[in-house]
């Protein structure tokens, strides 16, 4: 792997996925067996053999709901695994880049979180992840904590995908109307890590610590929901009449932040990056979606 070039833990996830095709050959990103964030020896043995300039960890259990029944599990991947990741990162020098989740926080605020706002995860899921955190914080000085939230692309799995697939089968669909968030384009998620990570590997670089990206603008599940499909109609998919309800009237085993807001002032003054606005990157997605599920 030649120098300069960026190391990305995870291979299937919608992230990996976005890394890899925003970063073409600079980006190799690695999955089980290869690099296991439950086996620390195959981490360690990867960074050895590859010599990255920077590791971005893309890997880990985000299942939200399946994590309250599989605790362990999920400690094991988002705690355990980025702690070694850490280590191995620091015995090579090289600065690591962990993603994170507005599911940090509860989502009792009135405005957009920022990077030092007090975390209270209301989930088990929210809570490995800000152990996870604080593992890699506690083990490595040289780290970047990323938090993002509504990431949807053309790859894996999303709710713009969801949705499209629910339109294949009903003419209505029902969907949360009290949760807001800044819904955030994978590909410009990836080119924005990416160019994070160049800046992290220069020298004397020093600004290390917690930041957030998530996509400009804001909208609820519901409205975004509409959207889609209005996208998607403009493009001969399928169509559904969205009808709006309180997460109240639709329990789930994980409770989820009302208001996952993240505020990137801190990310843009320090590393001058920003995101689109998330209406761009639906345009490009949906049609892209609705050209691969007719293929299907």
């Amino acid at each position: 792997m030649a120098a300069g070039n960026i190391l990305v833990i995870g291979r299937t996830g919608q992230v990996a996925q976005a890394l890899a095709h925003v970063g073409g050959e600079r980006v190799i990103c690695l999955g089980r067996p290869d690099a296991d964030l439950k086996r620390p020896e195959t981490l360690a043995r990867t960074l050895d053999q590859h010599k990255p300039a920077a590791v971005i960890n893309a890997g880990g259990f985000t299942l939200v709901d399946q994590a309250e029944a599989e605790p362990d599990e999920a400690h094991r991947l988002n705690v355990d695994g980025p702690k070694a990741l850490a280590l191995a990162c620091k015995a090579e020098g090289v600065p690591l880049i962990h993603l994170s989740t507005d599911c940090v926080f509860d989502g009792e605020l009135p405005r957009a979180y920022r990077p030092d706002d007090v975390p209270a995860p209301i989930c088990t899921y929210g809570q490995t992840k800000l152990d996870g955190e604080l593992a890699v914080a506690d083990a490595y000085a040289q780290h970047l904590v990323v938090r993002v939230s509504w990431i949807f692309s053309q790859f894996g799995h999303n709710f713009v995908r969801t949705m499209l697939r629910l339109a294949q089968t009903r003419d209505r669909v029902s969907v949360v109307s009290d949760q807001i968030g800044c819904p955030t384009y994978a590909p410009a998620l990836a080119a924005a890590l990416l160019e994070m990570a160049r800046q992290a590997a220069q020298p004397g670089f020093s600004d290390w610590g917690t930041y957030h990206l998530a996509g400009a603008g804001e909208t609820n599940r519901a409205s975004l929901a509409r959207r889609i499909f209005s996208e998607s109609e403009r493009s001969g998919g399928p169509l559904a009449e969205v009808d709006g309800i309180a997460t109240s009237a639709y329990p789930t085993p994980a409770k989820r932040p009302l208001n996952a807001r993240l505020d990137i002032t801190r990310t843009t003054d320090v590393f001058g990056v920003q995101l689109p606005d998330w209406q761009d990157g639906l345009a490009a997605t949906v049609p892209a979606l609705i050209q691969e599920i007719a293929n299907s």
